[in-house]
């Protein structure tokens, strides 16, 4: 397990920026569980570790 002080947070629009998606997509994920994030008062901080999983895992939703 990685040292807290090792662990970069990004905002939720630096990931929606890396993820090239909507901040609104970013929320989803969130909220919906498939990406990890830390409540900081009304904000969020999602680890950058969880970022780079989360585009390493091919996701497709056709419908």
């Amino acid at each position: 397990m990685p040292d807290v002080h090792d662990v970069r947070f990004l905002t939720v629009a630096e990931v929606a920026e890396i993820m090239r998606v909507s901040k609104m997509t970013v929320y989803r994920l969130v909220h919906a569980g498939e990406l990890p994030a830390i409540r900081f008062g009304r904000s969020y901080r999602v680890p950058e570790s969880a970022v780079a999983a989360a585009m390493r895992t091919p996701n497709a939703d056709v419908g």
